[in-house]
C-alpha cells in the first residue's frame, strides 16, 4: 500500500484549532467531556504541547475540588484524562480519583449475564435494565484495562477484558462482523438491530488500543485481534468512496455521513499499519474537510440512544458541536502524527 500523504505541520495547526475550540465548550463530569479530554490528552502525547495538558489539568482540578457527582458507567470516561494527568504529574489526587472510579466499577456498577456492565447514565429519568451498549467498551472497559496495566492490578485488568469479550459476544454480528448498537438481555434481541457508525468506532478504537496493552501470548489477545480484524475488513468496504467517511448507519448509504464515527474508525485503521492506507488516505481528506476554521468538528450526530428503527438514526441532528466529535477527531489526528513519527 502507498505511504500516507499529509502535511504534518498542517495537522498540528488543525489540532491547535480543535483543542482551542474544545475548551470554549462547557462540560460536566460525564462522557462528553470524557471523550473530549481523551482526545486532548492524545493530542498532548503526540505533540508534546504542555499547554494542552494544562487546560485539562485546570478543568479536572476545579471539578475534583468541587467533589465528584454520582458515578455512572459512562461518567468514568473522565478517568482516561486522569490517567494521562497522573502519568505526567504523579500527583496522588489523580490516582485517588482513578481508584475511586475503578472501585465503583468493580463493586457497585450494575451488571448482568457474564458480568457485563449495564449501560447507565447520570439521569434518574432513563433506565436501561440489562442492556449492553457498545459505548461501554470505551467508557469503562478500556478504562479498567488501562488502570489495571498502570497499577499492576490483575483484577481490574481481567474485568476490563471481561467487558471486551462480553460485549463482543452479544454485540458483534457473526454474519457481517459489524457491531450492533445495543443488546437487550431481557428481550434477547438487538432492539432496532442497527450497525451504528459511532458504535462501531467505539468498538474498533477500543480494541485497537487494547492490543497495545494485552500480552500477545494471552488467548485474550487473539480473541480481540480476531474481532477487530474481521470488523475492520467489513468497515473498509462500507467507506463512502467520494467523501472517505462512513454513514451513520454504516451499511445504509441512504443515511447521513457522520464525522465522529468516521474519525474513530479511521483511527483504528491507522493502528494496523500500511494495510489500510488507501482507505485511511481518503478518510484524512474527508475528516479535514469537516473541521471548520474555528476548530469546530462539523457533521457530528448528537447523543444517540438505541433508536427504535433506522429512520430514528437517520433523523438524529448533526448541526451542533459535540464533545465526542472533538475528542474522536483529535484522537485520529494524534494517531496520524504518531504514524509520521514511527512509520511502519
Amino acid at each position: 500500500m502507498p505511504a500516507l500523504v499529509f502535511d504534518e505541520n498542517e495537522i498540528k495547526r488543525v489540532i491547535d484549532r480543535v483543542v482551542d475550540r474544545t475548551f470554549r465548550m462547557d462540560f460536566s463530569w460525564d462522557w462528553p467531556g470524557g471523550v473530549a479530554f481523551y482526545g486532548v490528552c492524545e493530542a498532548y502525547e503526540a505533540t508534546g504541547k504542555e499547554e494542552y495538558l494544562q487546560k485539562v489539568k485546570e478543568w479536572v482540578d476545579e471539578n475534583i475540588a468541587d467533589g465528584l457527582p454520582k458515578l455512572t458507567v459512562n461518567g468514568v470516561s473522565i478517568g482516561h484524562s486522569l490517567l494521562t494527568l497522573y502519568s505526567a504529574t504523579k500527583e496522588e489526587k489523580y490516582l485517588d480519583t482513578i481508584k475511586e472510579m475503578a472501585e465503583y466499577l468493580k463493586n457497585d456498577a450494575v451488571r448482568f449475564g457474564d458480568g457485563i456492565f449495564q449501560h447507565t447514565v447520570n439521569s434518574e429519568t432513563y433506565n436501561f435494565p440489562e442492556q449492553a451498549w457498545v459505548d461501554t467498551m470505551f467508557m469503562a472497559g478500556f478504562f479498567l484495562l488501562r488502570v489495571g496495566a498502570l497499577l499492576g492490578r490483575d483484577d481490574y485488568f481481567q474485568d476490563g477484558l471481561r467487558q471486551y469479550h462480553g460485549h463482543e459476544n452479544v454485540l458483534q454480528d457473526p454474519v457481517t462482523n459489524l457491531y450492533y448498537h445495543g443488546w437487550d438481555n431481557i428481550a434477547g434481541n438487538h432492539m432496532s438491530g442497527i450497525h451504528w457508525a459511532r458504535g462501531n468506532s467505539w468498538a474498533a478504537l477500543t480494541m485497537a488500543r487494547a492490543l497495545e496493552l494485552v500480552p500477545v501470548d494471552l488467548p485474550n489477545f487473539m480473541v480481540i485481534e480476531g474481532s477487530l480484524r474481521d470488523q475492520l475488513s467489513a468497515l473498509v468496504r462500507l467507506q463512502d468512496p467520494a467523501s472517505g467517511l462512513w454513514h451513520t448507519i454504516v451499511d445504509d448509504p441512504s443515511s447521513p455521513l457522520e464525522t465522529s464515527g468516521s474519525a474513530g474508525i479511521a483511527c483504528a485503521l491507522l493502528t494496523k499499519g500500511r494495510l489500510y492506507n488507501k482507505y485511511t488516505q481518503k478518510a484524512i481528506d474527508g475528516i479535514l474537510a469537516r473541521i471548520a476554521e474555528d476548530g469546530t468538528v462539523t457533521g457530528v450526530s448528537a447523543g444517540t440512544a438505541v433508536m427504535k428503527d433506522a429512520a430514528g438514526y437517520r433523523g438524529v441532528p448533526d448541526k451542533r458541536i459535540q464533545g465526542w466529535g472533538q475528542g474522536l477527531t483529535l484522537a485520529f489526528l494524534a494517531e496520524l502524527l504518531r504514524v509520521k513519527q514511527n512509520p511502519y
